[in-house]
């Protein structure tokens, strides 16, 4: 380890490949802030550059600097502009834009970059560390397992539904689930619920149904609420400071979420979106109860939870990806391409045959996480200004840059129309005071959990997998605790009331 450590300590700092980590670094980063061009476009449009390389280590941290910038800037639109147009940073619009409503913009950036460098660093150790004996773990996740993971993540709901909420939330997850079902079936390859229309065979996208429950909604409230436009004192730039108080608040949230975030990465087919959705149910149902009721609000641990979670399971992707050669998302699938491309073979011999390519890559993430943390502090007052633009201004910027995104997301017309009809429902929703998290969590989880459900189904010719494998009924116990544990703590505390009460 020691002896691999040193030949990617000496790959890492060439020249060359400083130039890629800080070049990938910055592409990514301000690819990240555009709505609808996410980290797996621009990885894509990248890899012809990144072959003409030649030099699979320069090819490969180039690539790996676009992803996690991609992660980090991506956070920037959706606590300025409220649209999140990268499934892994929905959860950080829930607590920065209010934030940002609030005119603490610029200490909603600082605690973003923040979290984004301790997660992604306190990843990349890990990384350095566990890889070799988490690559086994990695194999012992089936797809019944995968099937159990994803019913903890819709088991959370109840964190992203406000006081008196989780019926309303429930309602939402399963609309999102519902919605998951349009196109092709998990079992059979024929369309259904697609009402005949051949656009709709490959289901919604992602993008497009993210701008029409975040951006649009946004864009539609400042038209149609005039005095929701003069709230706030976005234009305003101060607090980018975090004070010693609010260091020590969040402090715990980033170890905690750093770990968590990481081990979720590691699993195939986890990733990012699951990271941020679960660091965010976590730190919520663990707060206080006047800290749960800051949740959606502005919380700053809020806000600290999926920033740090995903940037984690970003580098903890990179775990199957090197050493068992399976692609933990779409955008590794992508980078395992890239890899195949460059004569590299990853999995278990990668580490003896190529130690400069597996520990460079792992010695580029300190040093890129750095850079992105030097290069975004300073840019905060620049960066958040964009909330200084008079709202006559802004509202066609944000509906250019989600007409775009969706646009761009299929390169399909019928998105444009998907995405008015369902941004006007999400409006609707939004003033009969339906969360709207809820429905995009369904959406994202549902359509994994029905894959993994359908293969477990079929291998174990039934549900019997549910209690034939011990770590798929674990977890669906935990999910089960998810689900009871909040209504409990209600209760309890009631109880508590009612007896004071009486007591007085």
């Amino acid at each position: 380890m020691l002896e691999g450590l040193l030949i990617g300590l000496q790959t890492a700092f060439s020249v060359q490949n400083l130039l890629m980590v800080i070049g990938g670094c910055l592409i990514g980063t301000f690819i990240g802030m555009l709505p609808g061009l996410g980290p797996m476009s621009i990885i894509a449009i990248m890899i012809p550059v990144a072959i003409s390389i030649g030099d699979p280590s320069a090819a490969l941290i180039l690539l790996a600097g676009v992803y996690y910038g991609a992660i980090f800037g991506g956070s920037t639109s959706s606590i300025l502009l409220n649209a999140p147009g990268v499934a892994g940073t929905v959860a950080t619009s829930f607590d920065g834009y209010p934030m940002a409503r609030q005119g603490k913009a610029g200490k909603a950036l600082t605690i973003a970059a923040i979290a984004s460098f301790c997660g992604g660093t306190i990843g990349a150790v890990l990384l350095m560390v566990f890889a070799p004996a988490l690559s086994t773990v990695a194999l012992l996740f089936h797809s019944a397992e995968y099937f159990a993971l994803m019913v903890v993540g819709l088991s959370a709901i109840a964190a992203f539904a406000g006081t008196g909420q989780v019926g309303k939330a429930i309602l939402m997850t399963l609309l999102g689930l519902i919605m998951a079902t349009v196109g092709e079936g998990a079992l059979f390859n024929m369309p259904r619920f697609t009402m005949g229309l051949m656009d709709l065979q490959s289901g919604f996208g992602f993008v497009t149904l993210a701008m029409a429950m975040f951006a649009l909604p946004e864009a539609l409230f400042l038209v149609l609420n005039p005095a929701r436009s003069a709230q706030g004192d976005g234009g305003d730039i101060k607090d980018l400071r975090i004070t010693r108080a609010e260091a020590k608040s969040i402090a715990p949230v980033i170890g905690r979420q750093s770990i968590q975030g990481f081990f979720i990465g590691v699993l195939p087919g986890a990733g990012a979106t699951i990271a941020s959705f679960l660091g965010y149910a976590v730190e919520r149902n663990i707060a206080t109860e006047d800290e749960q009721k800051e949740f959606g609000k502005g919380s700053i641990k809020g806000l600290a939870a999926p920033e740090t979670a995903n940037n984690a399971a970003c580098t903890g992707s990179f775990v199957p990806l090197l050493t068992l050669g399976i692609p933990g998302s779409g955008t590794t699938a992508i980078l395992l391409g890239a890899l195949i491309a460059l004569n590299v073979t990853p999995g278990p011999r990668l580490m003896l045959d190529d130690p400069q390519i597996f520990w460079a890559v792992i010695i580029s993430m300190y040093i890129g996480n750095l850079i992105l943390l030097i290069l975004n502090l300073p840019l905060i007052p620049y960066i958040a200004k964009i909330l200084a633009v008079p709202r006559t201004f802004l509202i066609p910027f944000i509906l250019f840059f989600t007409l775009m995104g969706a646009y761009i997301g299929q390169n399909n017309a019928t998105e444009l129309l998907i995405l008015v009809g369902f941004g006007i429902c999400a409006t609707v929703l939004r003033f009969a005071d339906y969360p709207l998290a809820p429905l995009l969590i369904g959406f994202i989880l549902g359509g994994m959990m029905e894959n993994n459900f359908s293969r477990s189904m079929q291998l174990y010719d039934g549900p019997s997998f549910i209690w034939e494998r011990p770590m798929t009924l674990g977890l669906l116990v935990i999910a089960a605790l998810l689900v009871v544990l909040p209504s409990y703590r209600k209760r309890r505390a009631r109880a508590r009331q009612e007896g004071v009460a009486e007591g007085d």
